[in-house]
């Protein structure tokens, strides 16, 4: 979820930042022009002046099947500082391996990390992002300094995206999952001012994580600043989270993530609904049942999981004062991929599931320019599951183009 800071009190505690740091690479005398993502990332790795050679998992071109959507509801020609956020949820390493009967019904080289990770790297660079948030991506066993294939999984992508000039912040899961949430961002554009993190598990909440970073825009890139139509800085909140997903742990859902009703309407009446029904996992053309009050519960909610979904004792009507909006909601979209509230009817589809899971939110302090539309459910079909040859997880990437709506008035 991102906001504009301006004029806002800092309320972060400042914490050392361990934004990524990288020697800088040897360039290479030859003047021939490398031809290929592969080519590149193999030329950064080495500092000889060793031949390349063909990536044994090519990279496919650039696909047409999600192109940009823009606002038809509202004029943003004259919008002037605009930002890209990409959330991708990039299918953990070890997360794959644990659970191979989600991805039994294609062939297994999809699950190849190397190869996942150039599909992934491509995707990104075709949406000239600004700010990337990713879950699910990397091993907390690069804390612990031991030697497994995970430790290296942050610095493996981190290495990559700094090519393309990125530089970001990580924060590992708690207990022994070997996965957690990075935010990155392009240095010339951005300055981390705060970092904050979240262990869930402090709050009896198990081992999920949330991070949150302020960045500051360069005044260079504002285009007001630049025209001397403001001298305020623009600062950015930005907020990353992989929510846990378990049928059985509604209370877990609440606590955690809140769920998409609470986020859409700032209030949430716990006892209304059933506790199992309570997650921001949608199926496809599920969502009005999800949100519908139940009268008939089956999985009613005792004490001791309202104290635990809602904070407090005796607790049982939650309510936020956030003002948050869905950025797909915001930018109407086509009814093959956009369900009657406007989310996507699927950005996820393994060998159990296919649905909606991922979203991203903006205060009122932004405003929706455009997304990536999604797939349709017939064209993922046609994947038999993801990864496929195109996509490098078994999520789609969510895009939105957001302006500053202070742009609208001048100010």
């Amino acid at each position: 979820m991102f906001g504009d800071l301006a004029k806002r009190p800092s309320f972060f505690n400042l914490r050392e930042c361990s934004s990524i740091t990288n020697k800088e690479e040897t360039q290479s005398k030859k003047k021939r022009k490398l031809t290929s993502v592969v080519e590149h990332v193999q030329h950064f790795h080495t500092s000889k002046k060793t031949k390349t050679t063909p990536h044994p998992h090519p990279l496919p071109t650039t696909t047409s099947l999600r192109p940009w959507v823009f606002n038809s509801r509202h004029n943003c020609s004259h919008l002037q500082d605009n930002i890209v956020i990409v959330s991708y949820n990039i299918l953990g390493v070890e997360n794959a391996k644990k659970h191979p009967h989600l991805y039994n019904n294609f062939s297994q080289q999809y699950l190849n990390w190397e190869r996942r990770k150039l599909r992934i790297r491509n995707e990104l660079n075709s949406y000239n992002a600004s700010i990337l948030c990713l879950q699910a991506s990397f091993s907390h066993t690069v804390y612990l300094s031991l030697v497994l294939n995970e430790v290296d999984r942050f610095d493996d992508l981190a290495k990559i995206l700094k090519i393309d000039g990125f530089t970001g912040i990580y924060k590992a899961r708690t207990g022994e999952a070997c996965d957690g949430c990075a935010i990155f961002w392009r240095e010339e554009l951005f300055t981390l001012v705060h970092q904050e993190s979240i262990e869930f598990r402090n709050f009896d909440l198990r081992d999920n994580v949330a991070q949150f970073c302020v960045l500051k825009m360069e005044s260079n890139y504002s285009n007001k600043v630049a025209k001397g139509l403001t001298s305020r800085s623009r600062n950015l909140l930005i907020g990353n989270i992989h929510a846990l997903f378990n049928p059985k742990r509604g209370d877990i859902k609440i606590g955690q993530s809140a769920i998409y009703k609470f986020l859409a309407s700032s209030e949430l009446n716990l006892q209304r609904h059933d506790r199992r029904q309570l997650s921001v996992r949608i199926e496809a053309q599920s969502r009005w049942n999800t949100f519908r009050a139940h009268t008939k519960m089956a999985n009613r909610w005792n004490e001791e999981e309202l104290q635990l979904a809602a904070g407090r004792i005796g607790v049982t009507h939650l309510k936020h004062h956030l003002q948050l909006y869905s950025a797909y909601v915001g930018v109407p979209g086509s009814s093959s991929t956009r369900d009657r509230y406007g989310e996507p009817l699927a950005t996820s589809y393994h060998s159990l599931f296919l649905g909606t899971s991922d979203y991203i939110w903006h205060s009122k302090e932004l405003v929706p320019v455009g997304v990536v539309d999604t797939l349709s459910i017939t064209n993922l079909r046609k994947t038999r599951g993801l990864p496929s040859e195109e996509w490098g997880s078994d999520h789609l990437a969510l895009v939105c183009k957001l302006a500053f709506a202070d742009d609208n008035n001048g100010t």
